[in-house]
């Protein structure tokens, strides 16, 4: 490892210090440009801001919607499993480039205490990461993963894709393992992902959308998914949170929103109705 590279990493991170789950199967792995495997992009972590739907949908803004995995990779879901996941800023952060060289237990390579937090009491924003959007790890808002059961993006709708799994407090650390329902099989040519997050603290509020192919593993389950409904932001009155199979959080952007905050931030946990972990409710 050159210290050329080592430096073009340190300043790729502070430059577009975001985060996302890097993992087979998962659009602009390598970058929007499908000629060449950026082992360094960071195009799938910038997040989504004021954009139109038809441009934060599957980062369609920068392209990552029209760079699929290759052939034979895919994002493998076993049935009232788990799968992990990289949590990171940059792919170089990760297992997936460098031979892990520049991983750490931490998204940004770097090393840090256990209780990791912001100055002062109560904690400030975490300083040496904005990118974490959070004071300590109990302040990290939640991530979540959905599905869509059709083989095809183009395919894929706001009632079709379902959150089935959420995983709270993250993202923190680098690996993230999120529980599986009891989901059935996908189709032939499998199903559509997504992995999401809208950070409730420190910082721009934005979101994030990447997208993945995937597959259910160990399937047995006959029963389809019920189409999905927006999430109703719920943190005051949970009587007023929404039952049953959930949207993605559509928030903050120039079209598309499917939820109203009267304050704060909305979040994949309790505020928006979701239980942390296998989503079992999703079914029709």
């Amino acid at each position: 490892m050159t210290r050329s590279i080592i430096a073009l990493l340190g300043l790729t991170a502070v430059a577009n210090a975001h985060t996302v789950a890097w993992t087979k199967g998962m659009y602009c792995f390598g970058g929007p440009n499908t000629t060449v495997d950026d082992e360094n992009t960071t195009a799938a972590v910038v997040p989504l801001f004021q954009l139109s739907q038809e441009d934060w949908w599957f980062q369609h803004d920068r392209g990552c919607d029209m760079a699929p995995p290759k052939d034979g990779d895919v994002l493998s879901l076993p049935a009232n499993g788990q799968f992990t996941v990289e949590l990171a800023h940059n792919r170089g952060q990760t297992t997936f480039s460098h031979n892990g060289e520049l991983t750490s237990d931490w998204p940004d390579g770097h090393q840090h205490p256990e209780d990791w937090s912001g100055p002062g009491s109560p904690p400030d924003c975490i300083q040496d990461d904005g990118a974490m959007h959070a004071h300590n790890e109990s302040t990290a808002a939640g991530t979540a993963f959905a599905i869509s059961y059709v083989s095809e993006l183009s395919q894929v709708t706001m009632e079709n894709l379902v959150v089935f799994t959420t995983l709270e407090h993250t993202p923190w650390k680098r690996l993230a393992t999120y529980d599986v329902p009891d989901l059935p099989a996908c189709p032939e040519g499998g199903c559509i992902c997504a992995w999401l997050w809208v950070p409730t603290a420190c910082g721009t509020s934005n979101m994030y959308m990447a997208g993945y192919k995937c597959e259910v593993t160990g399937a047995t389950a006959s029963h389809k998914l019920a189409a999905a409904q927006a999430p109703t932001y719920c943190r005051d009155d949970s009587s007023k949170c929404q039952k049953g199979a959930k949207q993605m959080i559509a928030w903050n952007q120039a079209s598309g929103n499917n939820v109203v905050v009267p304050h704060g931030s909305p979040a994949y946990n309790s505020w928006n109705g979701f239980a942390n972990g296998a989503q079992t409710d999703i079914f029709a």
